[in-house]
């Protein structure tokens, strides 16, 4: 099994090759939660994701020869970047088989690097398939993304580096995909520090570990902002020991990984993917569990699509009443719609856009409808224009918003 020799063994020996990460205390992170809240930056890595470690630790542990044959892994995109990283600089052809459904910010960024991508499968268990076909057929070595002990052991530095930065962290939030990096990052912290509260984090939408550590059968599934924790067979090491280390795996949704997207953004400035904010998210569902402690997150990774991004962004607008629909009944003569636009900007509002129905749903050829998209203050302000407009005699309503 692995030990606290292992993991600083691994950290010895990817020295210099990966970076030393901040692990910094959030001063309003912690006033909104009422917890002590520290983050470690995994996003700052090279590929902006934890997975270089493991992926390190484990090639320079194949030596010469077995660098010299080649590797191949399977991955939804960070341990793919973290091999073909790695494998470049040590000269060694990298081959990944990647799901069809990766996104491509990943897909390119690994091309980027070096490695042979083949997109194959719907899943992570089909792409996994295909990459063993080839493993057999070309005599690559496999590098499993989370189910290695060098791969669990140069994940584990994550830990080491934590209570190093912050020594009286008394709880661990960390994301679950496969388990390698919440296993060695257990390991570790248990080793150094007995007793710390160790939380593992998954998706609703996909919490095999959760279902395999309860004796429930693994059904999982459906879309998932955080596409790097959606695993459906994860490592039999990593569950091994996390029953052993783990206190609790603590499920959460995705509207709350949305919130904690948005929340590093204007916090603390920095760019996460829905995997590298889910210990966050946990913390923003569970407050008063963690109410008063010292809590160590790893924000482990920050490989998310722009156009995602985009749309996490001015979803948190919706959510927060800053963007919001406006659906007003105008009579349809000759400067009315400029009317209510003047009427809308000196109540404060800033209009983003505007659709002029006339075919659908108005109660009057004479009164079509026209739906403004405005940016408020807050949702204070958005009853305020309505009741400016509703003033002066137009009538307007604000629609129920369909997010949660």
């Amino acid at each position: 099994m692995l030990t606290l020799d292992d993991i600083r063994a691994a950290a010895q020996r990817i020295d210099g090759a990966v970076e030393r990460t901040p692990c910094l205390y959030s001063r309003t992170l912690s006033r909104r939660t009422g917890a002590e809240v520290w983050l470690k930056f995994e996003n700052l890595q090279f590929t902006a994701a934890f997975k270089e470690r493991g992926a390190l630790n484990k090639l320079l542990l194949l030596g010469q020869a077995g660098r010299q044959r080649g590797v191949i892994a399977m991955s939804a995109g960070n341990h793919a970047q973290g091999v073909a990283y790695h494998a470049a600089r040590l000269a060694t052809r990298a081959v990944i088989v990647m799901p069809r459904g990766t996104p491509n910010t990943k897909v390119r960024s690994t091309q980027v690097l070096g490695a042979q991508v083949i997109l194959e499968g719907d899943t992570l268990a089909e792409a996994a398939h295909h990459a063993h076909e080839l493993e057999q057929r070309e005599g690559l070595t496999f590098i499993h993304p989370y189910d290695d002990p060098a791969i669990i052991a140069g994940q584990g530095t994550v830990a080491l580096e934590m209570l190093e930065q912050a020594p009286d962290l008394e709880v661990l939030l960390v994301p679950i995909g496969g388990g390698g990096l919440i296993a060695g990052m257990a390991m570790a912290a248990q080793a150094l520090k007995p007793g710390i509260e160790i939380f593992g984090v998954e998706s609703k939408n996909w919490c095999a570990m959760y279902q395999r550590l309860n004796g429930l059968p693994v059904a999982v599934g459906g879309e998932t902002i955080a596409e790097g924790m959606a695993v459906r067979d994860v490592g039999e090491l990593p569950l091994t020991l996390i029953r052993k280390l783990v206190n609790q795996i603590l499920l959460v949704e995705e509207e709350t990984i949305e919130r904690a997207i948005l929340a590093l953004i204007e916090i603390e400035k920095t760019v996460a993917e829905g995997a590298g904010a889910a210990g966050l998210a946990a913390l923003l569902q569970h407050p008063a569990r963690f109410a008063g402690k010292r809590v160590g997150i790893p924000i482990c990774g920050g490989n998310i699509d722009a156009r995602l991004l985009s749309a996490v962004l001015m979803r948190g607008l919706v959510r927060e009443g800053k963007l919001v629909r406006l659906r007003v009944v105008m009579p349809d003569v000759a400067g009315s719609l400029a009317k209510v636009a003047a009427m809308i900007g000196a109540a404060g509002g800033n209009i983003v856009e505007v659709q002029h129905q006339r075919l659908f749903g108005t109660a009057s050829i004479k009164s079509p409808e026209v739906e403004f998209v405005i940016e408020t203050r807050d949702r204070e302000h958005t009853q305020a224009i309505s009741a400016a407009l509703e003033g002066k005699g137009v009538r307007a309503t604000l629609p129920e918003e369909i997010l949660p």
